[in-house]
């Protein structure tokens, strides 16, 4: 067989092995996600349980990634803290290799009654939990036959020239080894899958024993990365455990590595199966790092987390200099300026509260939730100052436009201070009772929510903008606008309440919080979009009522 036909079977039996795996990911996260994610909610108690309970959730999702970023959404929300977390992935990881060791087992039996068993369940059910079983046993089907594909692929490496050339070089440069394995796991963004590969290849005798522990290292080091860049977009708050994990176990990996240039330790000492070596170096390394990790857990979070979110200085009362001077209330337009100016230091406040309400939905912080206090008593103050401002402005000098203008901005002090109201006293109770109930979220229902808040801030952004441009065009679009969001709200209804028939257990504890919070976004986009109500009216372009005629 030519090198090329090799590398092709080789590569499909490997991509078999990554869509099995994620195949039987899928199944499970969607028949069991939302009881799985509870209970590991349930059982972070102390780092002991929280490593023990990682270690079962990472054999049941076949992922330690998948635990990661689950943990990652945890930490955000404030339902565990950082340390916990550290120590529950430290245990995933250990849950992780033990998968590995299972499917290092002969089980080519099952593979025909996995596959037929995943189709009858799949195919002969329209019910959602009998379809995804079936799926998870195609899956559990497909990543036996893949693992046995990967042996049958790879046996003829064993008499090629090249593939020996190769290994015997990395041999003699670990590092070289040590990164191309770590860039392997990157890429197939799954250890389990890059153990179990190379364990195959060092079946076939393939690989010198002095270059298990370095690939096993490297693999390590490089499985360690993989959520910590999924996760670098994230909020601060949950980059913590990923990176936390990298800085464990990559660190004893890199120390391990260092150790074995010393003592030249042949893993093929304690079996002589080269394959299960590499499974069982596996194992130990992660055992070593949960082991010497775990009481560690505390500083490494609290390092990561002075790094990653620095203290923000929280001032309640701040001396605020005001627009509205008093020497020019005889003179309408001036007068008028200065409270147009006023107006947008109630904007700014108004968006600050807007964009800060869904970081507490996300994770509840005291500083914050005193933070949108005083914003909103700050709001309270600059409304009742630009009111009585409005009304001292001499009526004698002021022609009908600038009584319009006038009216106008009252009318939108009058509506973002009602938009204030509903932030700091409805929006902010619910984010309270969020995190006092450790209540989440389904993943589509804060997708949806926070889809229509990204709206919301949009069109508050943009209403803001017309009090200085007065564009009739950027009013059109902010008019417009409400019946998208509409539209949002309406879909999210219909997709909520499809999640209730469904069961799904995290819709049912959020429900009341979820159409509460989707009903104070509709009255907020509301309150923002009747901003650009005037100035449409005025050039003609705002029809006076919704109602048709009756015939």
């Amino acid at each position: 067989m030519s090198g090329i036909s090799v590398f092709i079977n080789l590569a499909g039996a490997v991509a078999l092995l990554l869509w099995a795996t994620r195949m039987v990911r899928t199944g499970i996260e969607r028949a069991y996600g939302p009881i799985l994610k509870n209970g590991m909610r349930i059982a972070l108690r102390n780092r002991f349980a929280a490593a023990g309970a990682g270690f079962v959730f990472a054999v049941a999702l076949q992922s330690v990634t998948a635990v990661a970023l689950i943990l990652s959404s945890f930490v955000a929300s404030g339902y565990v803290g950082s340390a916990i977390g550290i120590a529950t992935i430290l245990g995933a990881d250990i849950g992780s290799a033990f998968i590995a060791w299972v499917l290092r087992f002969d089980m080519s039996l099952l593979i025909p009654l996995l596959l037929l068993t995943g189709t009858v369940l799949f195919r002969a059910s329209e019910g959602r939990a009998s379809r995804q079983l079936g799926r998870i046993a195609f899956g559990l089907g497909l990543l036996l036959l893949s693992l046995k594909l990967i042996g049958e692929a790879s046996d003829p490496l064993r008499h090629s020239d090249v593939v020996p050339m190769i290994f015997n070089y990395l041999a003699r440069d670990w590092i070289s080894a040590f990164l191309f394995a770590a860039l392997l796991a990157w890429a197939f963004h799954s250890s389990v899958a890059t153990i179990l590969l190379v364990a195959s290849l060092a079946d076939r005798h393939l690989l010198p024993p002095e270059l298990i522990i370095p690939l096993v290292l490297g693999i390590n080091f490089g499985g360690s990365v993989i959520s910590a860049i999924l996760t670098k977009n994230a909020d601060p708050a949950a980059r913590v455990v990923p990176l936390g994990n990298v800085v464990i176990r990559g660190g004893t990996t890199l120390w391990v590595l260092a150790l074995q240039y010393a003592v030249q330790f042949d893993p093929t000492s304690v079996t002589p199966h080269p394959g299960n070596a590499v499974v069982m170096a596996h194992i130990g390394l992660n055992a070593l790092a949960a082991l010497a990790g775990l009481p560690l857990c505390g500083p490494v979070a609290a390092a990561l987390e002075r790094w990653l979110i620095p203290a923000e200085p929280v001032t309640l009362t701040e001396k605020r200099l005001s627009a509205l001077n008093p020497d020019d209330l005889d003179m309408p337009r001036q007068a008028l300026s200065n409270a147009t100016r006023e107006m947008m230091t109630l904007c700014d406040k108004t968006e600050i509260m807007l964009n800060g309400i869904f970081d507490l939905y996300q994770r509840w912080d005291d500083q914050k939730m005193q933070r949108i206090q005083a914003l909103d008593d700050d709001i309270d103050a600059i409304h009742r100052d630009v009111k009585f401002y409005l009304a001292r402005i001499s009526r004698l000098q002021m022609d009908e436009n600038l009584l319009e203008q006038s009216q106008n901005l009252l009318n939108t002090a009058i509506r973002l201070e009602q938009a204030a109201d509903i932030i700091s006293q409805n929006m902010l109770t619910r984010a309270q009772k969020k995190h006092a109930r450790n209540t989440a979220f389904s993943e589509e229902g804060w997708s949806e929510l926070t889809g229509m808040h990204g709206e919301v801030a949009r069109n508050a952004r943009l209403a803001f903008n017309l009090l200085l441009t007065r564009d009739v065009e950027h009013a059109r679009q902010l008019v417009a606008s409400k019946e998208a969001l509409r539209g949002m709200v309406k879909r999210s209804e219909e997709s909520h309440m499809h999640r209730l028939r469904s069961g799904n257990i995290a819709s049912f504890e959020s429900s009341s919080l979820h159409l509460d919070t989707m009903r104070d976004l509709k009255e907020l986009n509301s309150l923002f979009v009747s901003i650009g109500y005037p100035l449409l009216e005025n050039n003609g372009m705002l029809r006076q009522t919704r109602l048709v005629e009756a015939s």
